[in-house]
């Protein structure tokens, strides 16, 4: 008889972690006068965006932190976008800069994020920041959902070595590093994508599944081999018959009776990114306090 699933409470621990992280920045304020400070900076009105953005806002000032807003109009030119950049990574008094995505299609995204200091790179998206990811160092920042994700999972699986692990996605955002962390953990990873022949093979086998496709309801139940964790970062919003709801990539109540555990949406996956986005800054602050 399978075991119900325990729920990985994002929630909870992403709290204790805003807890941990507002203690520290008090320290870091009252011993080197350092106030850590997040620009957070917003092109256009995405309506999604705008919800992510003041999330970040709020979260940062409730965690004793500053934030600072820019929120540009959607005909903001690449070098308009460029030039506050550069002035965000001339400022003493600003420790990280976070580009809210996606931006309108007249900017290159990747210019704007290789353009970001990667002292003050707190989404861990600058290509130095993603090398120094790649060879095993964790001197630089780590992409925050992917580094949440590892949280949650050693929540419940305090040793990750030897485990085989799959991840249903391959952006450079979240599956790709994802992946990176997890080998440099000691599990054997496989990393599924569109051209990807039969996932659900490739899922039956592992022991841990994190999917991050953007795909609502992907994975479904038989997918999943019994006793597995299955971390599921996926956010989209999905109608049904009662009404607008945000559903994972996994179909949760189908995968629920085969996991050993689960991450829930909402609360799971996305109170750790924001919480790790703070701690990212608060690293990137003491950095600068030695």
């Amino acid at each position: 008889m399978e075991a119900d699933a325990k729920l990985i409470n994002g929630v909870a621990y992403a709290r204790q972690l805003r807890n941990e992280i507002r203690q520290e920045a008090e320290n870091l304020h009252s011993a080197h006068g350092i106030l850590p400070t997040l620009a957070v900076v917003m092109v256009g009105n995405d309506p999604a965006s705008a919800v992510y953005v003041r999330n970040k806002i709020r979260a940062t000032e409730q965690a004793g932190m500053r934030s600072v807003s820019h929120h540009l109009p959607v005909s903001t030119s690449e070098a308009e976008l460029l030039g506050l950049i550069a002035t965000l990574n001339a400022d003493e008094t600003v420790h990280g800069i976070l580009v809210q995505l996606p931006l309108p299609p007249q900017i290159d995204r990747d210019a704007v994020l290789d353009a970001i200091s990667p002292a003050k790179d707190v989404d861990g998206f600058h290509i130095v920041n993603a090398g120094l990811l790649a060879v095993g160092r964790h001197d630089g920042f780590i992409p925050c959902t992917p580094k949440g994700c590892m949280m949650l999972l050693q929540s419940v699986l305090p040793e990750l070595a030897g485990l085989h692990a799959v991840v249903v996605g391959c952006s450079n955002i979240v599956g790709r590093p994802m992946a990176r962390l997890l080998q440099q953990a000691g599990c054997t990873v496989t990393v599924t994508h569109l051209q990807t022949r039969d996932v659900a093979a490739e899922t039956r086998r592992a022991d841990i599944v994190v999917v991050a496709a953007g795909h609502p309801g992907l994975v479904k139940g038989d997918w999943i081999k019994p006793g597995a964790v299955v971390i599921d970062v996926g956010i989209n919003r999905a109608e049904t018959a009662q009404g607008s709801r945000i559903v994972g990539d996994v179909a949760f109540d189908e995968v629920y009776p085969h996991a050993a555990a689960i991450t829930p949406v909402p609360g799971g996956v996305g109170p750790m990114t924001i919480a790790c986005l703070l701690q990212n800054t608060l690293q990137a602050a003491q950095g600068l306090a030695g």
